[in-house]
C-alpha cells in the first residue's frame, strides 16, 4: 500500500530518533507486515557499524498467547526478554498490525495482569534511548476510516516525510514547543473546561518535556506529570480509545485529591474498571499532555497519532515519566484524549493557553 518512502523513513529513525552508533545493539520490534521498512532499517543499522536485533511478530501471535498460556505464566515473564531489554543500547518499536481488534475478546484482567508482571521489562526499555513509530497497514487504514492510499499519505504527512527536509521541520516544531513550555513552566495550576469537563490540577515544581519526534515518531506534544494528589473535578474524554484492541469510548472520570473516585464509559466499561484496578497507581494521573501536531487532523484509533492532534489535551492514568519529576508508579500508562476543537479552554494560572483548539499568544 502507499506510504512513506521506507529508505527515507529508516534514515530518519536511525539518524534523528535513535542516533545509532558503532557497535551498538539495536532492538527492533515489529510484525511481518512491515518488511519494506524493516529491511531498510537493517541496512541502515549495519552501515553504521551497529547490530540490528530484528524481533518480528506473526499476526495473531498475541491472541494465540492468551488462548494458550497457563494461568501461572500470566504473572511471570521469560527471563531472556528482560536480559535483552537490559543489554540493548537502543530500542525501536514499530506498530504494524493486521488486526487492531485482535484482543477485543480477551479478559481485560488477564491483559492487565500481564502488563503488571512485565513491568521490569518495560522499565528496562524506558531507561534506554527508545522510539515508537508506525508502518501503515490495510487494517490501520480501515480503523481510521480511510482508503489505503489516503492513510499512507496521512502517515507520511504526520511524520513530516512529505517535507523537503523532515529534520528541519521537526526542529521548527521543537522551537514552537519550547515557547509553549516557556509559558507553562511558570504556572502552578492548570484548568481544563469543556462540555462535561471541569478539572483542575497542579503542575508546580514539575518539568515540562518537549516531545519533538525523537521518542514518538510522529510526535508533537508537550507533557508533564501533575502533582499526584492534585487532580480535582470531572473530565470527559471525547476521542475513542482502543487499548489492546478493546473499544473504549465516552470515558468520564471524577477525581478527588488526585484519585479517581467515579468512572464510567459508554463503551468498554469493563476494560476501564479492570485498568483502574491494575495497581494502586492506576487510579491517579501520571501525565498531562498538549497536542501540537496540526498535520494530524483527525482521530484514527491509534493513540500514537491521536494524542498528538493539534487542539487536544490528553491525560494518562498510571505511570509517570521520571524526567517530568512525576512520582506516580504503576504498570498502567493509558492515554485518554479530550478534544477542545469543538469548544473548550485550557488555562494556566488563569491565563488562556488554548481556546477551541487554537493556541493563544
Amino acid at each position: 500500500m502507499a506510504g512513506p518512502d521506507p529508505k527515507a523513513f529508516a534514515a530518519l529513525l536511525c539518524d534523528y530518533c535513535l542516533d545509532v552508533s558503532e557497535r551498538e545493539q539495536v532492538l527492533v520490534r515489529s510484525t511481518t507486515l512491515a518488511p519494506p521498512l524493516l529491511l531498510e532499517l537493517q541496512g541502515e543499522i549495519l552501515r553504521r557499524g551497529a547490530w540490528p536485533l530484528m524481533r518480528v511478530e506473526i499476526p495473531g501471535e498475541a491472541r494465540s498467547f492468551y488462548a494458550n498460556v497457563r494461568e501461572e505464566m500470566l504473572d511471570d515473564f521469560p527471563p531472556l526478554a528482560l536480559t535483552e531489554a537490559k543489554k540493548a543500547a537502543k530500542v525501536l518499536s514499530i506498530q504494524a498490525t493486521a488486526d487492531p481488534r485482535e484482543l477485543a475478546s480477551t479478559d481485560p484482567a488477564r491483559i492487565a495482569g500481564v502488563a503488571r508482571a512485565r513491568k521490569p521489562i518495560r522499565e528496562a526499555t524506558l531507561s534506554k534511548r527508545w522510539c515508537t513509530t508506525l508502518w501503515p497497514t490495510p487494517a490501520l487504514a480501515a480503523e481510521a476510516g480511510m482508503t489505503e492510499d489516503e492513510y499512507g499519505a496521512f502517515v507520511e504527512r504526520a511524520l513530516f516525510l512529505d517535507q523537503p527536509d523532515p529534520i528541519r521541520s521537526w526542529g521548527e516544531l521543537r522551537g514552537f514547543q519550547d515557547e509553549l513550555i516557556g509559558r507553562l513552566s511558570k504556572a502552578s495550576e492548570l484548568h481544563l473546561e469543556a462540555d462535561g469537563t471541569d478539572l483542575r490540577l497542579t503542575v508546580k515544581g514539575r518539568t515540562w518535556v518537549n516531545s519533538d519526534g525523537k521518542r514518538n515518531m510522529p510526535s508533537g506534544e508537550v507533557f508533564t506529570g501533575p502533582l499526584e494528589t492534585s487532580a480535582t473535578g470531572t473530565v470527559r474524554f471525547t476521542v475513542r480509545s482502543a487499548p489492546a484492541g478493546v473499544d473504549v469510548d465516552g470515558v468520564e472520570l471524577t477525581f478527588a485529591d488526585g484519585e479517581v473516585v467515579a468512572a464510567r464509559a459508554q463503551t468498554g466499561e469493563d476494560y476501564l474498571k479492570a485498568a483502574l484496578a491494575t495497581d494502586d497507581g492506576a487510579r491517579r494521573l501520571g501525565e498531562i499532555g498538549i497536542g501540537t501536531n496540526f498535520g494530524i487532523d483527525r482521530p484514527t484509533g491509534t493513540i500514537l497519532f491521536d494524542e498528538k492532534i493539534g487542539g487536544t489535551v490528553h491525560m494518562a492514568l498510571g505511570r509517570s515519566y521520571p524526567e517530568t519529576k512525576g512520582k506516580n508508579v504503576s504498570a498502567l500508562h493509558w492515554d485518554l484524549i479530550c478534544d477542545l476543537r469543538a469548544g473548550g479552554t485550557l488555562t494556566a494560572d488563569g491565563a488562556l493557553i488554548q481556546a477551541n483548539g487554537r493556541f493563544t499568544r
